[in-house]
């Protein structure tokens, strides 16, 4: 058994060589995951101390790999003193996780860290979390995946589980909106102070400063949650400029002010898997195939300005989305991860008749 530290392109390629053909995992783009891994380069990471990646080997073939950083902004917010561990994707094979995990573990020991936990894999969008059911579900891009096997050999190390999530989807062919519009979302939907803020190539750098308002407004008592600045915003999300459909994308602005958004992008795991999550000559082809028969999308997430809740405004967003997305030909409509104790993502979830895909949850480890 062989470990190393900061073989990018061992860490690439391990969950190929770990999860062989067949399986629903899709790996993010080669030149994402390097510029996650960049110090001074993702604003997450001020200088290389701040995070590092591991992989493992054995006579000569990467089996498994993990990523271990610092989200500074979490732990002064929080109170907390936790490393996080990321793209933890190994073979099913005990000894390869024990050093793997042991490897992330005494990083975050050297630095002080009381405790330790993911997966966080590093997006503006809260990437988080380790499959626990619904392992059948083919995902969505952005959503999490991991096979059975993961949480097995988490709990085998000593971290438990904790933070239930579920990811969704919803029929858009078979889910009728017009079932979710009630007296509330008849009136935002007829008054002159709401208005739905045009999205087009040309608006969508201010739509996108509209996104990460909205998300920090809405998502701000959310647990965990460390709300992002313009510059985090636009490298983790600056990509969304080139494959959203501005067509299923929908803000809101109430009196002038963006009031709430729907941040929804085509689903683009065919393509990302048809790439071999790698860019080529060939990437222009397959993108323009995944674009002309593409029937999945992908709710990033869903938010309302905090002085809004409660209003019925997702859900008159939704009356006047979903029919638009049926026209452009979307059949299936995921969503990232609800929480179970999200009460209000939840009623969302029900009232769109959304079905429950994978099981999610978060690890951790005490380290003292």
């Amino acid at each position: 058994m062989d470990l190393r530290e900061g073989d990018f392109d061992a860490f690439f390629q391990a969950p190929f060589d770990a999860y062989g053909q067949g399986t629903p995992y899709v790996s993010p783009m080669r030149s994402d995951l390097r510029r996650f891994y960049a110090a001074g380069v993702n604003p997450l990471f001020a200088n290389a101390a701040d995070f590092s990646f591991f992989t493992v080997h054995r006579d000569g073939e990467v089996i498994g790999r993990i990523g271990a950083h610092v989200h500074a902004a979490s732990n002064a917010l929080y109170k907390t003193n936790t490393a996080y561990f990321a793209y933890f994707d190994c073979a099913d094979d005990s000894e390869a996780a024990k050093t793997l995990l042991g490897a992330a573990e005494n990083w975050a020991r050297q630095r002080g860290f009381d405790t330790i936990a993911g997966n966080f894999n590093l997006t503006a969008m809260q990437q988080i979390g380790v499959t626990t059911d619904g392992f059948d579900g083919v995902p969505y891009v952005d959503q999490v995946y991991s096979p059975p096997h993961i949480a097995r050999l988490l709990a085998e190390n000593g971290y438990e589980a904790y933070f239930p999530m579920r990811t969704f989807e919803v029929d858009l062919e078979k889910f009728d909106p017009t079932t979710m519009l009630g007296p509330k979302q008849q009136d935002i939907l007829n008054s002159p102070d709401w208005k739905f803020a045009q999205v087009t190539r040309a608006t969508i750098p201010q739509r996108l400063e509209d996104a990460r308002q909205l998300l920090n407004s809405g998502f701000g008592h959310n647990p965990m949650f460390v709300p992002l600045t313009a510059e985090e915003f636009e490298f983790q999300a600056k990509e969304l400029k080139w494959i959203i459909d501005p067509r299923i994308t929908s803000v809101i602005h109430y009196k002038g002010e963006p009031a709430a958004i729907a941040l929804v992008i085509p689903d683009l795991n065919p393509f990302i898997r048809a790439t071999k999550s790698r860019i080529s000559w060939s990437t222009p082809w397959h993108f323009l195939v995944n674009r002309l028969k593409r029937t999945r999308a992908l709710v990033v997430y869903a938010s309302v300005r905090e002085d809004l809740h409660a209003r019925g405004v997702m859900s008159a967003m939704m009356v006047n989305l979903l029919p638009i997305m049926r026209a452009a030909g979307y059949r299936q409509l995921g969503v990232t991860w609800v929480w179970d104790e999200n009460a209000g993502s939840i009623r969302l979830m029900e009232h769109l008749n959304a079905k429950p895909l994978h099981r999610n949850h978060l690890f951790r480890k005490a380290l003292i």
